[in-house]
């Protein structure tokens, strides 16, 4: 990674000032899961250990434009102190004459976590005023928030401008094995794109069949491209408006491209409705396809065979149906067992490694859906780009 990172900068006696992603899900007041709370602690403790004192901020859900307890980090402050056993302050705002004085007042080794940064409609507008305020909270910026990177927002990119700033670990990890899979891929090199819209996966499509030597395509994104095949598609997911574009891509790479070639129908889109397993020419009308086959499942293990790097972003089928999550858990399975550098984009992909009990068997598990997205489709992320260069 070209970023500078904490490691290249003196923190001792200096006031920290953090973008994390505590964008928790919540339920009654109580934070449900802190995999991101977590994800953060090897970067703030470095920090503490450092000498310095820290300030964090980070949005939570969306609030509508102003302070709402809903969307408070009160919780999410209580959570962080549990992990850290020691106190950890709460501000009342993100900006403002009180949180500059209790910013000001932190000994080296406190902690201080800002209220949610949306509370303020001008954070997602970037605005320079903004920014410049929650600049005066600290004297580093460092940005571990990779889930948020793809943002141009004061809190990830706008305040980059009046502090120096680095990364932390998690966002090290993040560019390096991401950048793995964008920058000099290990070949050979399998990319799995599934999930429901290809509209949303166009450009990822185009920039990893640049670099990878097969792509396996699954879930509803595989109907459209199966109807562009000239298959009866009629009563699956299809998006009529993307057809054309399938067609092209399939055109240009069909030697590539590998699409389910049975699947697991079922008459109705539920949890309980009938299923059976058909080839992908002989779905019956009014049946849709909700899972990959067997026959489908033996080329992907195929393909996967001997691969130096596997990056998978999407479902290949309905696996919220446990009826329908057979596919793609013997997928995560299979990534589990190849021997090869395994890369999860976050989301769905990243649920369902985790769900089929293989999370921690994989190189590296994005906590960034929509960041990861943007990445693999060769953007530049804003949070990424405002940080300093080695």
């Amino acid at each position: 990674m070209n970023k500078k990172t904490v490691r290249d900068i003196e923190l001792k006696g200096k006031r920290v000032l953090m973008r994390v992603d505590f964008n928790v899900p919540m339920e009654g007041g109580k934070v449900t899961d802190d995999k991101r709370i977590k994800a953060s602690l090897p970067t703030i403790k470095y920090i503490l250990e450092q000498g310095a004192s820290l300030v964090l901020m980070s949005h939570l859900g969306r609030p509508k434009g102003g302070p709402d307890p809903e969307f408070s980090l009160k919780a999410a402050a209580d959570v962080l102190a549990g992990h850290l056993g020691k106190p950890v302050r709460m501000a009342p705002d993100c900006v403002g004459a009180e949180v500059e004085k209790m910013a000001k007042a932190l000994q080296p080794g406190e902690v201080l976590m800002l209220e949610n940064t949306r509370f303020h409609p001008e954070e997602e507008k970037n605005d320079p005023e903004l920014a410049k305020k929650m600049a005066a909270l600290g004297e580093v910026y460092v940005n571990d928030a990779f889930g948020s990177a793809h943002r141009a927002h004061s809190s990830t990119e706008g305040v980059a401008r009046f502090l120096p700033a680095v990364s932390g670990f998690l966002m090290e990890q993040e560019l390096e094995y991401l950048g793995r899979a964008t920058a000099n891929p290990e070949h050979p090199y399998i990319a799995i794109l599934g999930g429901a819209k290809i509209s949303d996966k166009i450009l990822v499509v185009e920039n990893l069949l640049a670099k990878c030597d097969k792509l396996i395509i699954g879930g509803g994104m595989a109907n459209t491209f199966l109807a562009a095949k000239g298959l009866n598609m009629q009563d699956s997911l299809v998006e009529a408006a993307s057809v054309d574009t399938a067609k092209a891509i399939l055109a240009r790479h069909a030697d590539k491209i590998i699409l389910p070639v049975d699947a697991v129908i079922a008459d109705k889109f539920e949890a309980e409705a009938d299923s059976q397993v058909v080839d992908v020419d002989k779905i019956p009308s009014g049946w849709r396809m909700m899972d990959v086959g067997p026959k489908t499942l033996a080329a992907y293990q195929a393909a996967l065979r001997g691969a130096k790097l596997i990056v998978w972003n999407g479902p290949v089928g309905v696996f919220e149906m446990p009826k329908f999550a057979e596919g793609t858990f013997a997928l995560a399975k299979m990534l589990a067992e190849s021997g090869a550098v395994t890369v999860i984009g976050g989301g769905d992909s990243a649920s369902a490694v985790k769900k089929a009990g293989v999370a921690k068997q994989m190189t590296h598990v994005s906590t960034g859906g929509g960041a990861s997205l943007e990445f693999l489709e060769g953007k530049e992320l804003p949070g990424v780009a405002a940080l300093l260069d080695k």
